[in-house]
Protein backbone atom coordinates (compact mmCIF):
# COMPACT_ATOMS: atom_id res chain seq x y z
CA UNK A 1 0.00 0.00 0.00
CA UNK A 2 1.17 3.53 -0.80
CA UNK A 3 -0.13 6.78 0.62
CA UNK A 4 -0.43 10.37 -0.54
CA UNK A 5 -0.65 12.88 2.30
CA UNK A 6 -2.75 15.72 0.89
CA UNK A 7 -2.19 19.29 2.08
CA UNK A 8 -2.61 22.38 -0.14
CA UNK A 9 -2.97 20.22 -3.26
CA UNK A 10 -6.65 19.30 -3.26
CA UNK A 11 -6.96 18.10 -6.84
CA UNK A 12 -6.82 15.01 -9.01
CA UNK A 13 -5.27 16.52 -12.16
CA UNK A 14 -1.64 17.62 -12.45
CA UNK A 15 -0.91 16.45 -8.91
CA UNK A 16 2.71 15.26 -8.87
CA UNK A 17 2.63 13.31 -5.59
CA UNK A 18 -0.74 11.71 -6.32
CA UNK A 19 0.38 10.43 -9.71
CA UNK A 20 3.73 9.23 -8.31
CA UNK A 21 2.00 7.28 -5.52
CA UNK A 22 -0.47 5.71 -7.97
CA UNK A 23 2.39 4.40 -10.11
CA UNK A 24 3.74 2.39 -7.16
CA UNK A 25 0.70 0.17 -6.72
CA UNK A 26 -2.47 0.20 -4.61
CA UNK A 27 -2.84 3.56 -2.87
CA UNK A 28 -4.92 5.63 -0.48
CA UNK A 29 -5.00 9.34 0.37
CA UNK A 30 -4.99 10.95 3.81
CA UNK A 31 -5.73 14.47 5.00
CA UNK A 32 -4.90 15.72 8.50
CA UNK A 33 -7.35 18.04 10.28
CA UNK A 34 -5.08 20.23 12.47
CA UNK A 35 -7.30 22.78 14.26
CA UNK A 36 -4.80 24.17 16.78
CA UNK A 37 -2.18 24.61 14.06
CA UNK A 38 -4.67 26.42 11.87
CA UNK A 39 -5.57 28.75 14.74
CA UNK A 40 -1.87 29.40 15.43
CA UNK A 41 -1.38 30.26 11.75
CA UNK A 42 -4.41 32.60 11.69
CA UNK A 43 -6.13 30.55 8.99
CA UNK A 44 -9.50 32.13 8.17
CA UNK A 45 -12.70 30.23 9.00
CA UNK A 46 -13.90 30.75 5.41
CA UNK A 47 -10.63 29.21 4.16
CA UNK A 48 -10.97 26.16 6.44
CA UNK A 49 -14.54 25.78 5.18
CA UNK A 50 -13.25 26.02 1.59
CA UNK A 51 -10.73 23.23 2.32
CA UNK A 52 -13.48 21.00 3.74
CA UNK A 53 -15.79 21.63 0.78
CA UNK A 54 -12.99 20.86 -1.66
CA UNK A 55 -12.12 17.69 0.26
CA UNK A 56 -15.73 16.56 -0.14
CA UNK A 57 -15.52 17.16 -3.89
CA UNK A 58 -12.12 15.45 -4.13
CA UNK A 59 -13.28 12.44 -2.08
CA UNK A 60 -16.02 11.86 -4.64
CA UNK A 61 -13.59 12.18 -7.57
CA UNK A 62 -11.03 9.87 -5.97
CA UNK A 63 -13.79 7.42 -5.09
CA UNK A 64 -14.58 7.05 -8.80
CA UNK A 65 -11.00 5.75 -9.18
CA UNK A 66 -11.33 3.47 -6.12
CA UNK A 67 -8.84 5.64 -4.17
CA UNK A 68 -10.09 6.00 -0.58
CA UNK A 69 -9.61 9.36 1.19
CA UNK A 70 -8.96 9.00 4.92
CA UNK A 71 -9.31 11.76 7.50
CA UNK A 72 -7.17 11.87 10.64
CA UNK A 73 -6.89 14.53 13.34
CA UNK A 74 -3.66 15.92 14.78
CA UNK A 75 -4.23 19.00 16.93
CA UNK A 76 -0.90 20.46 15.82
CA UNK A 77 1.76 19.51 13.30
CA UNK A 78 3.91 18.22 16.18
CA UNK A 79 1.52 15.25 16.31
CA UNK A 80 1.74 14.54 12.57
CA UNK A 81 4.69 12.06 12.86
CA UNK A 82 2.90 9.83 15.38
CA UNK A 83 -0.51 10.03 13.66
CA UNK A 84 0.93 9.18 10.25
CA UNK A 85 3.23 6.47 11.64
CA UNK A 86 0.24 4.78 13.28
CA UNK A 87 -1.75 4.93 10.04
CA UNK A 88 1.16 3.44 8.09
CA UNK A 89 1.35 0.55 10.58
CA UNK A 90 -2.40 -0.07 10.32
CA UNK A 91 -2.33 -0.21 6.52
CA UNK A 92 1.14 -1.74 6.02
CA UNK A 93 2.16 1.31 4.01
CA UNK A 94 5.47 1.09 2.12
CA UNK A 95 5.81 4.71 0.96
CA UNK A 96 4.32 8.13 1.68
CA UNK A 97 4.21 10.85 -0.99
CA UNK A 98 3.78 14.61 -0.53
CA UNK A 99 4.00 17.78 -2.56
CA UNK A 100 6.46 20.22 -1.01
CA UNK A 101 5.19 23.14 1.06
CA UNK A 102 7.26 26.15 2.06
CA UNK A 103 7.84 27.98 5.33
CA UNK A 104 9.79 27.17 8.49
CA UNK A 105 7.01 25.25 10.22
CA UNK A 106 6.13 23.31 7.09
CA UNK A 107 9.77 22.29 6.56
CA UNK A 108 10.19 21.19 10.18
CA UNK A 109 6.94 19.22 10.07
CA UNK A 110 7.96 17.34 6.94
CA UNK A 111 11.47 16.64 8.26
CA UNK A 112 9.99 15.20 11.49
CA UNK A 113 7.47 13.05 9.60
CA UNK A 114 10.15 11.80 7.21
CA UNK A 115 12.42 10.83 10.11
CA UNK A 116 9.63 9.00 11.98
CA UNK A 117 8.48 7.10 8.91
CA UNK A 118 11.97 6.09 7.84
CA UNK A 119 12.61 4.76 11.36
CA UNK A 120 9.55 2.57 10.81
CA UNK A 121 10.78 1.38 7.41
CA UNK A 122 8.45 3.62 5.36
CA UNK A 123 10.01 5.71 2.59
CA UNK A 124 9.06 9.41 2.34
CA UNK A 125 9.02 11.13 -1.04
CA UNK A 126 8.45 14.85 -1.64
CA UNK A 127 7.95 16.55 -5.00
CA UNK A 128 8.16 20.00 -6.53
CA UNK A 129 4.54 20.88 -7.35
CA UNK A 130 3.48 24.32 -6.02
CA UNK A 131 6.21 26.11 -7.98
CA UNK A 132 7.83 26.10 -11.39
CA UNK A 133 11.34 26.01 -9.92
CA UNK A 134 12.87 24.47 -6.83
CA UNK A 135 13.76 27.18 -4.27
CA UNK A 136 17.53 27.46 -4.31
CA UNK A 137 17.75 26.74 -8.04
CA UNK A 138 17.09 30.33 -9.20
CA UNK A 139 20.03 32.26 -7.79
CA UNK A 140 22.20 35.29 -8.46
CA UNK A 141 25.67 34.89 -9.97
CA UNK A 142 27.07 34.96 -6.43
CA UNK A 143 24.81 32.06 -5.40
CA UNK A 144 22.30 33.97 -3.27
CA UNK A 145 18.52 34.25 -3.51
CA UNK A 146 17.28 37.14 -5.58
CA UNK A 147 15.98 40.17 -3.70
CA UNK A 148 14.84 42.13 -6.76
CA UNK A 149 11.85 40.75 -8.60
CA UNK A 150 12.79 41.97 -12.10
CA UNK A 151 16.13 40.12 -11.92
CA UNK A 152 14.44 36.99 -10.63
CA UNK A 153 11.86 37.15 -13.43
CA UNK A 154 14.56 37.49 -16.09
CA UNK A 155 16.23 34.25 -15.00
CA UNK A 156 12.84 32.52 -14.77
CA UNK A 157 12.00 33.55 -18.33
CA UNK A 158 15.31 32.14 -19.58
CA UNK A 159 14.66 28.87 -17.78
CA UNK A 160 11.04 28.65 -18.96
CA UNK A 161 12.08 29.23 -22.56
CA UNK A 162 14.49 26.29 -22.41
CA UNK A 163 12.31 23.89 -20.40
CA UNK A 164 8.62 24.42 -19.70
CA UNK A 165 7.34 22.66 -16.55
CA UNK A 166 5.18 19.81 -17.79
CA UNK A 167 1.86 18.76 -16.34
CA UNK A 168 1.47 15.20 -15.04
CA UNK A 169 -1.28 12.79 -16.09
CA UNK A 170 -4.07 12.03 -13.63
CA UNK A 171 -3.94 8.58 -12.02
CA UNK A 172 -5.99 5.77 -13.54
CA UNK A 173 -8.64 3.79 -11.68
CA UNK A 174 -7.24 1.07 -9.45
CA UNK A 175 -8.77 -2.22 -8.33
CA UNK A 176 -11.25 -1.68 -5.50
CA UNK A 177 -9.79 -1.93 -2.00
CA UNK A 178 -11.51 -3.15 1.17
CA UNK A 179 -10.54 0.19 2.71
CA UNK A 180 -13.35 2.74 2.63
CA UNK A 181 -13.19 6.56 2.57
CA UNK A 182 -13.90 8.45 5.77
CA UNK A 183 -16.71 11.02 5.90
CA UNK A 184 -15.47 14.60 5.51
CA UNK A 185 -16.58 16.84 8.39
CA UNK A 186 -18.73 19.84 7.51
CA UNK A 187 -17.20 21.98 10.26
CA UNK A 188 -14.15 22.09 12.53
CA UNK A 189 -14.42 23.35 16.09
CA UNK A 190 -12.99 26.84 16.45
CA UNK A 191 -13.88 27.85 12.89
CA UNK A 192 -17.31 29.39 12.42
CA UNK A 193 -18.79 28.36 9.05
CA UNK A 194 -19.24 31.31 6.68
CA UNK A 195 -22.54 32.45 5.25
CA UNK A 196 -24.15 30.65 2.34
CA UNK A 197 -23.74 33.90 0.41
CA UNK A 198 -19.95 33.74 0.82
CA UNK A 199 -19.88 30.03 0.01
CA UNK A 200 -21.81 30.64 -3.19
CA UNK A 201 -19.07 33.02 -4.37
CA UNK A 202 -16.50 30.21 -4.12
CA UNK A 203 -17.98 26.89 -5.30
CA UNK A 204 -15.76 23.93 -4.46
CA UNK A 205 -14.11 21.48 -6.81
CA UNK A 206 -11.72 21.16 -9.70
CA UNK A 207 -14.46 21.52 -12.28
CA UNK A 208 -15.25 25.02 -10.99
CA UNK A 209 -11.56 25.97 -10.87
CA UNK A 210 -11.05 24.75 -14.41
CA UNK A 211 -14.19 26.54 -15.59
CA UNK A 212 -12.85 29.81 -14.13
CA UNK A 213 -9.44 29.30 -15.71
CA UNK A 214 -10.89 28.46 -19.12
CA UNK A 215 -13.32 31.39 -19.03
CA UNK A 216 -10.55 33.78 -18.00
CA UNK A 217 -8.07 32.50 -20.61
CA UNK A 218 -10.70 32.50 -23.37
CA UNK A 219 -12.52 35.77 -22.65
CA UNK A 220 -10.81 38.01 -20.09
CA UNK A 221 -7.06 37.59 -20.16
CA UNK A 222 -6.55 39.98 -23.09
CA UNK A 223 -8.12 42.78 -21.01
CA UNK A 224 -6.24 41.88 -17.82
CA UNK A 225 -3.46 44.46 -18.11
CA UNK A 226 -5.94 47.30 -18.67
CA UNK A 227 -8.74 46.25 -16.33
CA UNK A 228 -7.07 44.48 -13.39
CA UNK A 229 -6.71 47.73 -11.36
CA UNK A 230 -10.40 48.67 -11.49
CA UNK A 231 -12.29 46.99 -8.64
CA UNK A 232 -15.75 47.54 -10.16
CA UNK A 233 -14.76 45.57 -13.29
CA UNK A 234 -14.48 41.77 -13.53
CA UNK A 235 -10.87 42.15 -14.65
CA UNK A 236 -9.17 39.46 -12.55
CA UNK A 237 -9.20 35.66 -12.76
CA UNK A 238 -10.88 34.96 -9.38
CA UNK A 239 -8.57 31.93 -9.10
CA UNK A 240 -6.51 32.91 -6.05
CA UNK A 241 -8.51 30.81 -3.57
CA UNK A 242 -8.22 27.76 -5.84
CA UNK A 243 -4.47 28.27 -6.28
CA UNK A 244 -3.92 28.73 -2.54
CA UNK A 245 -5.78 25.48 -1.74
CA UNK A 246 -4.15 23.66 -4.65
CA UNK A 247 -7.47 22.97 -6.39
CA UNK A 248 -5.70 24.13 -9.53
CA UNK A 249 -1.97 24.14 -10.18
CA UNK A 250 0.30 26.99 -11.29
CA UNK A 251 1.37 24.78 -14.21
CA UNK A 252 -2.24 24.53 -15.39
CA UNK A 253 -2.49 28.32 -15.18
CA UNK A 254 0.77 28.87 -17.04
CA UNK A 255 -0.13 26.46 -19.85
CA UNK A 256 -3.57 28.06 -20.27
CA UNK A 257 -2.01 31.54 -20.55
CA UNK A 258 0.65 30.35 -23.01
CA UNK A 259 -1.95 28.59 -25.13
CA UNK A 260 -3.86 31.86 -25.38
CA UNK A 261 -0.68 33.71 -26.32
CA UNK A 262 0.80 31.34 -28.89
CA UNK A 263 3.39 30.00 -26.46
CA UNK A 264 4.98 33.42 -25.83
CA UNK A 265 6.04 34.84 -22.44
CA UNK A 266 7.36 38.26 -23.36
CA UNK A 267 5.57 39.25 -26.55
CA UNK A 268 2.09 39.08 -28.00
CA UNK A 269 -1.00 39.58 -25.85
CA UNK A 270 -0.12 42.10 -23.11
CA UNK A 271 -2.88 40.75 -20.86
CA UNK A 272 -1.44 37.24 -20.96
CA UNK A 273 2.10 38.54 -20.42
CA UNK A 274 0.95 40.56 -17.40
CA UNK A 275 -0.89 37.58 -15.86
CA UNK A 276 2.13 35.29 -16.29
CA UNK A 277 4.11 38.04 -14.58
CA UNK A 278 1.73 37.76 -11.60
CA UNK A 279 2.28 33.99 -11.46
CA UNK A 280 6.00 34.73 -11.22
CA UNK A 281 5.42 37.24 -8.37
CA UNK A 282 3.74 34.36 -6.53
CA UNK A 283 6.79 32.22 -7.25
CA UNK A 284 9.17 35.00 -6.13
CA UNK A 285 7.57 35.41 -2.70
CA UNK A 286 7.69 31.66 -2.03
CA UNK A 287 11.40 31.63 -2.91
CA UNK A 288 11.89 34.59 -0.52
CA UNK A 289 10.15 32.58 2.22
CA UNK A 290 12.71 29.79 1.81
CA UNK A 291 15.78 31.95 1.19
CA UNK A 292 15.11 34.42 4.02
CA UNK A 293 13.38 32.41 6.78
CA UNK A 294 13.01 35.46 9.03
CA UNK A 295 9.92 36.50 7.08
CA UNK A 296 8.29 33.27 8.34
CA UNK A 297 9.07 34.45 11.87
CA UNK A 298 7.12 37.74 11.60
CA UNK A 299 10.33 39.69 11.03
CA UNK A 300 10.83 42.47 8.51
CA UNK A 301 12.88 41.56 5.46
CA UNK A 302 14.75 44.85 5.87
CA UNK A 303 16.23 44.62 9.38
CA UNK A 304 16.59 48.39 9.80
CA UNK A 305 12.81 48.81 9.54
CA UNK A 306 12.34 46.89 12.80
CA UNK A 307 13.19 50.26 14.37
CA UNK A 308 10.12 52.04 12.91
CA UNK A 309 8.22 53.67 15.79
CA UNK A 310 4.85 52.12 14.99
CA UNK A 311 1.89 53.67 16.83
CA UNK A 312 -0.07 51.75 19.42
CA UNK A 313 -3.49 52.99 18.29
CA UNK A 314 -6.17 50.38 19.04
CA UNK A 315 -9.08 52.70 18.15
CA UNK A 316 -7.62 53.51 14.74
CA UNK A 317 -6.84 49.83 14.12
CA UNK A 318 -10.40 48.86 15.04
CA UNK A 319 -11.82 51.55 12.73
CA UNK A 320 -9.71 50.13 9.88
CA UNK A 321 -10.71 46.54 10.66
CA UNK A 322 -14.40 47.43 10.95
CA UNK A 323 -14.60 49.58 7.79
CA UNK A 324 -15.33 52.89 9.51
CA UNK A 325 -12.29 55.03 8.73
CA UNK A 326 -14.37 57.69 6.98
CA UNK A 327 -12.45 57.14 3.73
CA UNK A 328 -14.86 55.43 1.31
CA UNK A 329 -12.38 53.46 -0.79
CA UNK A 330 -10.79 52.03 2.38
CA UNK A 331 -14.11 51.17 3.99
CA UNK A 332 -15.59 49.70 0.79
CA UNK A 333 -12.52 47.47 0.37
CA UNK A 334 -12.67 46.28 3.99
CA UNK A 335 -16.38 45.49 3.65
CA UNK A 336 -15.61 43.47 0.54
CA UNK A 337 -13.06 41.48 2.56
CA UNK A 338 -15.37 40.91 5.51
CA UNK A 339 -18.33 39.84 3.38
CA UNK A 340 -16.64 37.84 0.61
CA UNK A 341 -13.35 36.56 2.07
CA UNK A 342 -11.53 38.31 -0.77
CA UNK A 343 -10.29 41.76 -1.69
CA UNK A 344 -9.31 43.20 -5.06
CA UNK A 345 -5.51 43.26 -5.36
CA UNK A 346 -5.21 46.99 -6.09
CA UNK A 347 -7.22 47.66 -2.94
CA UNK A 348 -5.05 45.31 -0.87
CA UNK A 349 -2.18 47.68 -1.60
CA UNK A 350 -4.28 50.78 -0.90
CA UNK A 351 -5.63 49.62 2.47
CA UNK A 352 -2.23 48.24 3.49
CA UNK A 353 -0.47 51.48 2.72
CA UNK A 354 -3.16 53.44 4.55
CA UNK A 355 -2.75 51.30 7.69
CA UNK A 356 1.04 51.32 7.70
CA UNK A 357 1.71 54.83 6.44
CA UNK A 358 -1.28 57.08 7.23
CA UNK A 359 -2.09 55.36 10.52
CA UNK A 360 1.53 54.26 11.13
CA UNK A 361 0.34 50.94 12.55
CA UNK A 362 2.63 47.89 12.38
CA UNK A 363 2.21 45.92 9.14
CA UNK A 364 2.00 42.69 11.19
CA UNK A 365 -1.41 43.79 12.51
CA UNK A 366 -2.70 44.05 8.95
CA UNK A 367 -1.01 40.85 7.84
CA UNK A 368 -2.67 38.94 10.69
CA UNK A 369 -6.09 40.47 10.08
CA UNK A 370 -5.94 39.61 6.37
CA UNK A 371 -4.95 35.99 7.11
CA UNK A 372 -7.87 35.68 9.53
CA UNK A 373 -10.36 36.74 6.85
CA UNK A 374 -8.96 35.82 3.41
CA UNK A 375 -10.23 32.71 1.64
CA UNK A 376 -7.04 32.86 -0.47
CA UNK A 377 -4.74 33.55 2.49
CA UNK A 378 -1.21 32.40 1.67
CA UNK A 379 1.73 33.17 3.96
CA UNK A 380 4.23 34.02 1.23
CA UNK A 381 1.91 36.20 -0.88
CA UNK A 382 0.25 37.92 2.07
CA UNK A 383 3.53 38.62 3.86
CA UNK A 384 5.13 39.76 0.61
CA UNK A 385 2.25 42.12 -0.12
CA UNK A 386 2.20 43.65 3.35
CA UNK A 387 5.96 44.10 3.47
CA UNK A 388 5.88 45.66 0.00
CA UNK A 389 3.24 48.22 1.00
CA UNK A 390 4.89 49.04 4.33
CA UNK A 391 8.36 49.48 2.75
CA UNK A 392 9.84 46.81 5.04
CA UNK A 393 10.15 44.07 2.41
CA UNK A 394 12.32 42.96 -0.45
CA UNK A 395 12.00 45.08 -3.58
CA UNK A 396 9.26 47.01 -1.76
CA UNK A 397 7.76 50.42 -2.43
CA UNK A 398 10.21 53.14 -1.30
CA UNK A 399 9.12 54.62 2.03
CA UNK A 400 8.27 57.97 0.44
CA UNK A 401 5.82 56.33 -1.96
CA UNK A 402 2.52 56.72 -0.14
CA UNK A 403 -0.71 56.12 -2.01
CA UNK A 404 -3.36 58.76 -1.38
CA UNK A 405 -6.65 56.92 -0.79
CA UNK A 406 -8.47 59.83 -2.46
CA UNK A 407 -6.43 59.86 -5.65
CA UNK A 408 -6.48 56.03 -5.85
CA UNK A 409 -10.23 56.13 -5.44
CA UNK A 410 -10.71 58.81 -8.11
CA UNK A 411 -8.37 57.02 -10.51
CA UNK A 412 -9.59 53.44 -10.18
CA UNK A 413 -13.25 53.91 -9.19
CA UNK A 414 -13.92 57.22 -10.91
CA UNK A 415 -17.71 56.78 -11.07
CA UNK A 416 -17.89 55.47 -7.51
CA UNK A 417 -19.51 52.20 -8.64
CA UNK A 418 -17.44 50.01 -6.32
CA UNK A 419 -17.80 52.38 -3.37
CA UNK A 420 -21.58 52.65 -3.74
CA UNK A 421 -21.94 48.87 -4.01
CA UNK A 422 -20.24 48.30 -0.66
CA UNK A 423 -21.31 51.57 1.00
CA UNK A 424 -24.96 52.00 0.02
CA UNK A 425 -25.22 54.83 2.55
CA UNK A 426 -23.26 56.90 0.02
CA UNK A 427 -25.42 55.93 -2.96
CA UNK A 428 -26.99 59.39 -3.35
CA UNK A 429 -23.66 61.25 -3.64
CA UNK A 430 -22.42 62.38 -7.03
CA UNK A 431 -19.29 60.88 -8.55
CA UNK A 432 -17.09 63.68 -7.19
CA UNK A 433 -18.35 63.76 -3.60
CA UNK A 434 -18.51 59.99 -3.17
CA UNK A 435 -14.73 59.81 -2.85
CA UNK A 436 -14.57 62.38 -0.08
CA UNK A 437 -17.98 62.87 1.58
CA UNK A 438 -16.47 64.97 4.35
CA UNK A 439 -15.56 67.72 1.89
CA UNK A 440 -19.13 67.76 0.60
CA UNK A 441 -21.04 67.28 3.80
CA UNK A 442 -20.62 70.60 5.54
CA UNK A 443 -20.18 70.74 9.30
CA UNK A 444 -21.44 67.25 10.14
CA UNK A 445 -20.47 65.28 7.06
CA UNK A 446 -22.82 62.73 5.49
CA UNK A 447 -25.50 61.10 7.66
CA UNK A 448 -24.69 57.50 8.69
CA UNK A 449 -21.08 57.78 7.54
CA UNK A 450 -18.16 58.68 9.82
CA UNK A 451 -15.79 61.56 9.33
CA UNK A 452 -12.21 60.66 8.41
CA UNK A 453 -10.18 59.37 11.37
CA UNK A 454 -6.96 60.93 10.05
CA UNK A 455 -5.66 63.99 8.23
CA UNK A 456 -4.07 62.52 5.11
CA UNK A 457 -1.50 65.27 4.63
CA UNK A 458 -0.31 65.40 8.26
CA UNK A 459 -0.22 61.61 8.56
CA UNK A 460 1.85 61.38 5.39
CA UNK A 461 4.42 63.76 6.88
CA UNK A 462 4.42 61.71 10.12
CA UNK A 463 5.19 58.52 8.16
CA UNK A 464 7.98 60.17 6.18
CA UNK A 465 9.56 61.40 9.42
CA UNK A 466 9.32 57.94 11.00
CA UNK A 467 11.13 56.30 8.09
CA UNK A 468 13.69 59.08 7.64
CA UNK A 469 14.85 58.58 11.21
CA UNK A 470 15.75 54.92 10.68
CA UNK A 471 19.35 53.71 10.90
CA UNK A 472 21.00 52.92 7.59
CA UNK A 473 20.76 49.50 6.07
CA UNK A 474 24.36 48.69 6.91
CA UNK A 475 24.16 49.93 10.48
CA UNK A 476 21.22 47.59 11.03
CA UNK A 477 23.18 44.48 10.11
CA UNK A 478 24.50 44.95 6.61
CA UNK A 479 22.90 44.01 3.33
CA UNK A 480 20.15 41.46 3.62
CA UNK A 481 21.93 38.28 4.51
Amino acid sequence: MHLIWLRTDLRLHDNTALTAASQRGPMAAVYLITPEQWLAHDDAPCKVDFWLRNLQALSKTLGELNIPLLIRTAATWDQAPSVLSMLCRELSVESVHVNEEYGIHESRRDAAVSKALQAAGVTFHSYLDQLFFQPGSVLTKTGTYFQVYSQFRKVCYTRLHSALPQMVAAPKAQAALKLKSDPIPNTVEGFEPPSDTLRALWPAGEDEARRRLDAFADQQISYYKDERDFPAKPGTSQLSAYLAAGVISPRQCLHAALQTNGGEFESGDMGAITWINELLWREFYKHILVGYPRVSRHRAFRPETEAVAWRNAPKDLAAWQEARTGLPIIDAAMRQLLETGWMHNRLRMVVAMFLTKNLLIDWREGERFFMRHLIDGDLAANNGGWQWSSSTGTDSAPYFRIFSPLSQSEKFDSEGVFIKHWLPELATLNKKDVHNPEAAGGLFGVADYPRSIVDLKKSRERALAAFRSLPSRHAAGGEYE
